[in-house]
């Protein structure tokens, strides 16, 4: 009797078949994993501190201020703080700038004419933090009265105060800028200082503002820096030459002194940097936003 050839071993399909499974699992799990990480950026490693005042200023460019002897006090403040080399606004002219930085959208807005009071009901920074149970407020210079939605009076005017468009906004929150606190620690979590078109370089010099920044924010930067707080400027647009490249400055005991960052940022990325240190939703296109980096003390 011939001796019988053996016969070829089938592949086991049901190993197989289970090893192709877990394979196809992994490539699914890590493509979900980047289409989120594509879809909405990871929170970076940003501080919390027990303060943030943000003062905005006006109409000049980057090259402007910075390095300039027409503001010595605020290049001070890139000595000892952090300065963003590419920061940049949104649009022209100035409204939807504070739009976007404060809800993440010009909602919009596209001039500077005044607008209707709690005209919107989005998301923006102060219903964030105060779903989080933080606290919020703006400290504007020459409102002739807490909490007035008038467009304009004297050297102030309601197109730097985006705040009034909201319905979901007290208007209470909003205060002259004589309430602003001597003491730091009675500070909301985050405030907007705004100063008038005068002190905010708008319709004075870049030496104007300099000054009124020492005069009136300096007691506040130099407590920061020893009390986990942090004081950030920023300009709404530039002079419409340069790209709407603006000064950023960062200052106080978060920040890494004589830091600088060459990455590209605009106002919906403060906003989220903002944000995510207090663990708050993303407001309109903050949530496609990024984190400020590279700056920061550990």
């Amino acid at each position: 009797m011939p001796p019988t050839t053996p016969r070829p071993q089938r592949p086991r399909r049901r190993h197989l078949g289970a090893l192709a499974a877990a394979f196809g699992l992994v490539a699914g799990s890590l493509g979900l994993w980047a289409a989120n990480s594509s879809a909405s950026p990871t929170r970076a490693a940003v501080p919390t501190p027990d303060h943030v005042v943000v003062v905005v200023f006006e109409n000049h460019a980057y090259n402007q201020v910075i390095g300039s002897s027409s503001a010595p006090y605020l290049n001070s403040l890139v000595a000892g703080g952090a300065n963003l080399t590419a920061s940049y606004a949104e649009t022209h002219p100035s409204q939807p700038n504070y739009y976007a930085l404060f809800s993440g959208d010009t909602q919009g807005v596209t001039d500077d004419s005044c607008v209707d009071v709690g005209f919107s009901d989005a998301p923006n920074l102060a219903t964030e933090l105060t779903a989080k149970g933080r606290t919020w407020a703006s400290y504007n210079e020459s409102l002739p009265a807490e909490g007035s939605t008038i467009c304009k009076s004297g050297k102030y005017r309601q197109k730097h105060n985006p705040w009034f468009g909201f319905g979901n906004v007290p208007t209470s929150t909003a205060h002259t800028f004589d309430a602003f606190p001597t003491d730091y620690t009675k500070l909301p979590t985050v405030s907007f200082v705004v100063p008038n078109m005068c002190s905010d370089m708008h319709d004075c010099s870049v030496s104007t503002g300099d000054s009124w920044l020492k005069k009136n924010l300096k007691g506040y930067a130099d407590w920061a820096k020893t009390h986990n707080s942090l004081l950030l400027v920023t300009f709404d647009e530039d002079n419409r030459l340069s790209g709407n490249r603006i000064p950023t400055v960062l200052y106080g005991q978060p920040v890494k002194a004589g830091s600088t960052s060459g990455t590209t940022y605009n106002h919906y990325d403060v906003l989220r940097t903002i944000e995510d240190m207090y663990g708050t939703a993303h407001a309109g296109n903050a949530a496609r936003g990024k984190d400020i980096t590279g700056i920061w003390n550990s």
